[in-house]
């Protein structure tokens, strides 16, 4: 998670002690015979483009899905570890209108280690199998010298029981999950958790990547526990609810490596609903569904005595997957609508703002509920399972708020200016002038792998909206184009 401070020893030896104790339980109950293939491979004995489109990791195939869906369970046990990293470049197009370049473009243009990731995992027995991922990020926080420390939490989490009946009538898959990200456990990369799976590196010269765009998500974010229940009935219907809370006491290892001030904390449990129709025809799949979820959060992750500080969010999609596999052709379209409804607490609802207008007078009182609307579709095409492309749109809209204004006219000198020593200092770079979160842009991509474990991409994502502008968005000139990036990465997995 972006500049996070660095956890305390004690944080740092809970979570190996849990990341010790899983480990220990799954490897005892495992041969000790090694095969050098990532974890579900060598757990079905597949090549990797069975699971994934094009052999791209982590978009799935239907079979894919099926070994999602059944628990992690296809196969036979083995060795329960995966590494996964990232070596990555940004560039980001104008870093001239900036008071501090080295600190708004950290890392600009030189080569990183941007993350790395273990993975532990697979099946367990005949109906438990688990997937679970804990990343370091060597860019996580930045001491007073300059210094960057890393720093090391749990990622996603999914651990499930599956059972699947079969008969003449019938193809019938149920399981329960306990996760910690919504939609972790779904198995259509149109989820909010899967949609975008680049790794995102943390200094600030990725802050406008692809990655780093709007994507559909849920308000409650993630580390958060929760219980779900699914069921996928003839390969058709797919239906799945449950809800979430705090990761606190048993579920507490959901957020490993997080100090409470970088944990949502919400009230009591929050619903989450999925559903999906699929159909799958010769080399051609498609799905049409829906999800959503309601949340109840905490305003200050440090205060949560009283339960009228809370703001309730609500989030629903519509989306929609197609699919052409045949070799040596793979085709994958996405397109996903999502809505956010955010009504905010008294306490937060309805308060005066620093800025002023350009003579002086007080701008309005923040809003008392927010909402927005997200487009984002995605075409890939991938050849031979080596090389491929894709081209992404992506259009953010939404209500426009004073309690979103990061820039703006001080009241004492009545201009905008980044000052710290002045009472309302203004944001270059990602300040928003507007109030309103309005972006919108295109990313191109490029990429190829030469073995199935290894992709090395190129992308570039342009802006003709940033912040709910096109032109002069932060108050100090900067136009949305000039955060056009280019972004090159090596993404292995072993």
């Amino acid at each position: 998670m972006k500049n996070q401070t660095i956890g305390s020893n004690v944080r740092v030896s809970k979570l190996m002690w849990i990341i010790s104790i899983f480990a220990t339980v799954l490897i005892a109950s495992l041969p000790q015979a090694a095969i050098a293939l990532p974890l579900f491979a060598r757990q079905t004995g597949q090549n990797c483009m069975a699971c994934h489109a094009g052999g791209q990791f982590p978009e799935l195939t239907p079979y894919g899905r099926m070994f999602k869906l059944t628990g992690f369970t296809m196969g036979q046990r083995t060795v329960p570890v995966s590494i996964m990293g990232t070596i990555s470049n940004s560039r980001v197009a104008d870093t001239s209108k900036s008071d501090d370049p080295s600190a708004d473009f950290q890392k600009n243009g030189q080569t990183i280690f941007a993350t790395g990731s273990l993975f532990l995992g697979g099946k367990v027995t005949d109906n438990i199998g688990a997937f679970t991922q804990i990343t370091y990020d060597p860019y996580a926080s930045q001491g007073a010298d300059g210094q960057f420390h890393g720093h090391s939490q749990a990622d996603n989490i999914d651990l499930r029981y599956a059972d699947r009946f079969i008969d003449e009538k019938r193809d019938l898959i149920v399981g329960l999950s306990v996760n910690n990200n919504p939609s972790v456990s779904d198995p259509w990369n149109t989820a909010a958790a899967w949609m975008q799976y680049v790794p995102v590196p943390s200094p600030t010269s990725s802050q406008f990547i692809d990655g780093a765009t709007p994507y559909p998500s849920y308000s409650a974010g993630g580390n958060i526990a929760g219980i779900t229940a699914y069921s996928y009935w003839n390969r058709s219907i797919y239906a799945e609810i449950g809800g979430y809370g705090t990761s606190r006491g048993l579920f507490s290892f959901m957020s490993a490596g997080l100090d409470d001030a970088s944990t949502t904390k919400l009230r009591g449990i929050n619903p989450y609903l999925r559903l999906a129709w699929n159909h799958e025809w010769g080399a051609h799949s498609l799905m049409i569904g829906t999800a959503a979820m309601a949340a109840q959060i905490y305003d200050d992750n440090l205060n949560t005595s009283d339960p009228a500080t809370t703001h309730h969010t609500k989030d629903w999609k519509i989306d929609a997957q197609y699919q052409y596999l045949l070799d040596p052709h793979s085709v994958t379209g996405q397109l996903v609508f999502a809505h956010n409804r955010t009504r905010y607490s008294d306490a937060m609802a309805n308060q005066p703002v620093a800025f002023t207008d350009a003579t002086g007078n007080p701008l309005a009182n923040t809003n008392a509920e927010d909402r927005t609307n997200l487009v984002r579709a995605k075409l890939t095409y991938v050849y031979q399972a080596r090389y491929g492309a894709s081209l992404a749109f992506f259009n953010q809209t939404g209500s426009t708020n004073t309690a979103n204004q990061t820039a703006g006219y001080d009241p004492a000198t009545l201009t905008i200016t980044s000052d710290p020593t002045a009472s309302a200092p203004s944001t270059r770079v990602s300040g928003n002038l507007s109030g309103n979160p309005a972006t919108r842009g295109l990313t191109f991509e490029t990429f190829w792998m030469p073995t199935q474990y290894t992709r090395i991409g190129a992308q570039y994502t342009a802006y003709n909206r940033y912040n709910g502008a096109s032109q002069n968005y932060d108050g100090f000139g900067r136009n949305a184009q000039d955060n056009n990036t280019l972004f090159l990465y090596i993404w292995a997995a072993y």
